[in-house]
């Protein structure tokens, strides 16, 4: 197989706050399309700051204070002309730092103004809710300097709190098109105030059926605002947003659309179908954060179950979960407590996890994007990553095209079956076999045992120092009790200290003597009291098996329940 591939810049994602910036910037951004520079003099010019780009002063000194004081390409490249503000056309690839190149400018556009009820005067659209989120945990730190009120429209959440919060009035709307379409013909919001309004990934939302919602919604927008779409590839029905939408957009691009990097490598590995099973837990066992993509929820969850049965720590993550479970996963993947998450494509796009070194695709992806968006998960910051794709000898011709279209120079392996674990799978992926994974989760059980152990040792010795303390306090008021009372102190707590220990061993019998009388209060044990029950039962059996009516009488009178009268019928009386 032939396939080559361009390097791309490295432009790491730091919306989400990564503390310091990146060592070098292999490649400068690109400005306008009709724009050309000198490449010598572009090479030597000096890396500009958040400052230079005209950004209020409270912002870039938060800015600061997160860590992040060198703006990345794309930031340098939109920053200044968002500002002005001009419409932006903006392409990078996952993890290049696209949130604040929209973010900030529309901050400092709307700082100061004033916010009407329901009445938002920004609008940030998303194709999925955990991008929503994210983009809002990353600006309102910022928003919060420039007294600026953020809300996130999505579904999975209450739209209560949401219609309450449009209620009290909102600066800028981060929403999903379908939430916002809701509230919006619920009459609690309208976009007739829209000053900004802000598509970001724009492919996303052009596959997946959205753009009905987007263009209603953008219909609803005055003219005369500002439009930013954002996107990492430029395809699809893209075109006809711009075209309808911008006016005499700026175009910025700070990597190809292929958007692989060097600090990427991708493989695929040819397997037989009953290896697919081992070799996925095999690699999921290995150290490291890792990220397992599938086609559909059921296979989300029954891969992750497997894995759980193999002894790695995974979870599922899709969108049949609740918006809570989605998000209590995900912090759980964050904090370390999952170092496997097994997603659907749900999670391709807008997630932000650091330090996430392997992505493994199970199931193909659908198309070269979402491959793109699948490896975007990982080599970010700068950092180095791998992504890993199964394929099955059938699967071969159509992940080699995919390899293709996306622009990758994928290396191949064949694995060989019948083996338990694969030296090749190990040396590329860090996988491990399960006879390692399972004594590393002993030797963890031992380590915790043994904590167990010296915790309650540490328990016990502040019990007994307690107990010491007690008894020394009671001494004391024992001798003081009997100073009180003319006799002698060390006689009575020595009588004291012998009726304890009378006490103490005694306290058995006593309290074995004490169950037996509750026993028999109770009438007897549980064999005693069957038993008396089944004699008492057998008593009021009649000789020809069945009870004797003429023995079970009420409290009324004695009458019999055997109250028939000659014709069949109850006697009244």
């Amino acid at each position: 197989m032939s396939m080559t591939s361009t390097d791309h810049v490295v432009v790491p994602e730091n919306a989400e706050g990564v503390a310091g910036a990146p060592e070098a910037v292999e490649a400068p951004a690109t400005t306008d399309t009709a724009a050309t520079t000198d490449a010598p003099a572009a090479a030597e010019a000096p890396e500009p700051t958040f400052g230079d780009l005209g950004l209020p002063e409270g912002v870039v000194r938060k800015l600061a204070q997160n860590g992040v004081t060198t703006p990345f390409p794309i930031q340098a490249a939109t920053i200044p002309d968002a500002l002005a503000g001009k419409d932006i056309l903006g392409r990078g690839r996952t993890g290049s730092g696209k949130t604040l190149s929209f973010g900030l400018p529309t901050l400092a556009t709307l700082a100061g103004g004033r916010t009407e009820k329901h009445r938002p005067r920004a609008v940030i659209l998303t194709p999925t809710r955990e991008l929503a989120m994210q983009v809002a945990d990353a600006l309102q730190p910022y928003g919060d300097v420039m007294n600026l009120r953020m809300k996130v429209v999505c579904g999975g959440t209450s739209m209560g709190n949401q219609i309450y919060a449009l209620e009290k009035g909102v600066d800028i709307l981060v929403a999903t098109p379908g939430r916002l379409r809701d509230i919006i013909n619920r009459g609690a919001c309208s976009l007739e105030n829209v000053e900004i309004a802000v598509l970001d990934e724009a492919d996303q939302m052009s596959d997946l059926g959205f753009l009905p919602e987007v263009t209603e919604l953008l219909d609803q927008v005055p003219a005369g605002g500002q439009r930013m779409l954002f996107s990492a590839t430029m395809e699809n029905e893209i075109k006809t947003l711009v075209d309808r939408y911008l006016k005499n957009p700026v175009s910025h691009e700070v990597d190809a659309a292929q958007g692989a990097v060097t600090t990427m490598s991708h493989h695929i590995l040819v397997v037989k179908p009953k290896d697919k099973a081992p070799v996925t837990a095999a690699i999921a066992s290995r150290k490291g954060r890792t990220i397992i993509f599938v086609r559909t929820q059921l296979g989300a969850d029954r891969v992750a179950e497997q894995l759980r049965e193999a002894g790695a720590k995974a979870d599922a993550l899709h969108g049949g979960m609740t918006q809570g479970a989605r998000t209590r996963t995900l912090a759980d993947f964050k904090d370390g407590y999952v170092n496997v998450l097994v997603a659907t494509d749900v999670a391709a796009r807008g997630i932000h996890v650091d330090d996430i070194d392997l992505v493994l695709n199970v199931d193909p992806a659908g198309d070269h994007k979402d491959y793109l968006h699948r490896a975007g998960r990982t080599a970010r910051a700068g950092r180095t990553g791998t992504v890993v794709s199964l394929s099955l000898p059938h699967q071969r011709r159509q992940i080699f095209r995919l390899m293709e279209d996306a622009g990758v120079d994928a290396t191949r392996h064949i694995i060989q079956g019948g083996a338990a674990f694969d030296p090749e799978v190990a040396e590329i992926t860090g996988a491990r076999s399960m006879t390692e994974v399972q004594a590393e989760s002993a030797g963890n059980a031992a380590q915790q045992a043994e904590r167990d152990v010296a915790q309650l040792t540490k328990e016990l010795e502040r019990a007994q120092r307690r107990a010491t303390e007690l008894r020394e306090e009671a001494d004391r008021l024992v001798a003081r009790a009997a100073r009180e009372r003319g006799d002698d102190p060390e006689t009575a707590v020595a009588e004291a200290a012998a009726a304890v220990a009378v006490a103490e061993v005694s306290l058995p019998e006593q309290s074995s003597g004490a169950r037996d009388v509750e026993k028999a209060e109770r009438g007897g044990t549980g064999r005693e009291r069957f038993a008396d029950r089944g004699e008492r039962s057998h008593d009021r059996r009649d000789d020809r098996g069945g009870f004797r009516r003429d023995d079970r009488r009420d409290d009324r009178g004695g009458r019999s329940f055997d109250r028939r009268d000659d014709r069949g019928g109850f006697r009244r009386d």
